[in-house]
């Protein structure tokens, strides 16, 4: 196994790659000829990204890399299921990348359609269904964000604005994927990988920390 980068290299590299993707400065590092033909044998993320499906975050491009660079793992509103957690074990416990990114972003449908299920109880057809099924557990219990209601019931009630409920299904996942799988726990605890959530803004191109477990600061 080649040297492998601490959590907190992975994650300055990330950030680093993001920030050139917001200038406009990309390098589009490890997408050449000469990169395709070290990869094909063999593969050596030094990050797993765990995000959302949608065609407007791609992390190979938001994160300025490229071949070989990211194991990436996508669901509609990046809900979990068995597979997820056991492709993004795959990432860690057998490619030893040092790095997991939870990668949601605003404007998130899924997290949209849960919301309106909640508040009206109108669920999507089909398989749909299911993926809204997955994102409600994140933001059902979501504190309201003024507290009048717990002392006044008369009092008006601000509902969570679409940013606070996307952050919390992003923080949620980030928990679940620690809970869940004893390999990740394990990881983590070790100080061997860490679990860290983004919420990418689609009109500015950069991810801002939500959540994080384990050593990120270098």
């Amino acid at each position: 196994m080649p040297n492998r980068p601490t959590p907190a290299q992975a994650w300055t590299s990330l950030l680093e790659g993001n920030d050139r993707f917001v200038r406009g400065e990309m390098q589009h590092p490890s997408q050449d000829a000469a990169r395709r033909a070290d990869v094909s044998t063999n593969q050596d993320p030094f990050a797993v990204v765990f995000g959302c499906s949608d065609s407007r975050v791609a992390a190979e491009i938001i994160f300025d890399r490229g071949l070989g660079d990211l194991f990436v793992v996508r669901t509609a509103g990046h809900v979990v299921d068995t597979t997820v957690i056991g492709s993004i074990e795959y990432g860690v416990d057998i490619l030893h990348a040092p790095l997991v990114i939870v990668l949601g972003h605003d404007s998130c449908g899924a997290v949209g359609a849960a919301a309106d299920a909640l508040a009206t109880g109108r669920m999507p057809s089909g398989f749909v269904r299911a993926v809204v099924d997955r994102v409600i557990p994140s933001i059902v219990a979501l504190p309201d964000p003024t507290d009048e209601g717990a002392h006044d019931p008369t009092a008006p009630r601000l509902a969570p604005s679409a940013a606070d409920l996307g952050r919390e299904h992003v923080r949620h996942t980030v928990r679940m994927l620690q809970s869940y799988s004893a390999g990740l726990s394990t990881a983590v605890a070790e100080g061997r990988c860490a679990i860290v959530g983004l919420e990418y803004a689609l009109a500015e191109g950069r991810v801002r920390l939500v959540e994080a477990r384990g050593p990120i600061e270098a």
